[in-house]
This record gives structure tokens, sequence and C-alpha cells, in this order.
């Protein structure tokens, strides 16, 4: 089982994902949020073949379920699930990812 938490910024929601293999190359995918555009995607990506993680944006499940339920482009949300998903088929390693923003002093 693999877990990532997502603190999404402005809005102050977090979510939670959770990651479990499944027989057939699947996975099995849960959310754990307040944010309810966030867990209206579980109706599309409760379960995910492993290789979804390989798909282009334009074909890819969980981006497309994001531009049916999310009304915000930049939800960090959608690459934490993909980032939960490749862990747990073993496809890359764990490893934090970060956006930072840089305040230029004036």
């Amino acid at each position: 089982m693999t877990k990532v938490t997502v603190h999404s910024g402005a809005c102050g929601f977090s979510v939670t994902i959770t990651a479990e293999k499944s027989a057939g190359g699947k996975t099995a995918v849960s959310l754990d949020t307040q944010c309810e555009m966030v867990m209206k995607m579980l109706e599309d990506i409760a379960v995910l073949d492993r290789f979804a993680t390989l798909a282009g944006f334009l074909n890819n499940p969980v981006y497309q379920s994001a531009a049916r339920r999310l009304k915000h482009a930049a939800c960090p949300v959608p690459s934490g699930i993909l980032k939960a998903l490749e862990v747990e088929a073993g496809l890359n390693v764990t490893k934090d990812a970060t956006i930072v923003f840089v305040k230029e002093k004036q």
C-alpha cells in the first residue's frame, strides 16, 4: 500500500491518497478529503490500471476525471494520485515532490 498526502494550497484542502495493488494489474485508489470535487473523482478512478501513469495527459484517466470534476486546473491532486499509483505499481521510487513559491525582496 502506498499513501501520499497533498496539501493543495490556497483552497485549504488536504487529500490523503491511498493506492493498493489488486488482482489483474489493477490498483484500488481511495481519497480522504473534505473537497467534494476531489471526492467526485472516485466515481471515475476508484480502480485504475497500473499503467495509467504512462498514458499521456489527454488520454490519462486521472487527468480526464480532473477535467470533468475539478474547477481549478492548477490543483496538484491529480499529480499526487499518479505519483501514488506509479510507486504502488513498482514503476518509480518514493521521492517527495514540492511546489515552493520564491518570494523576492522588494
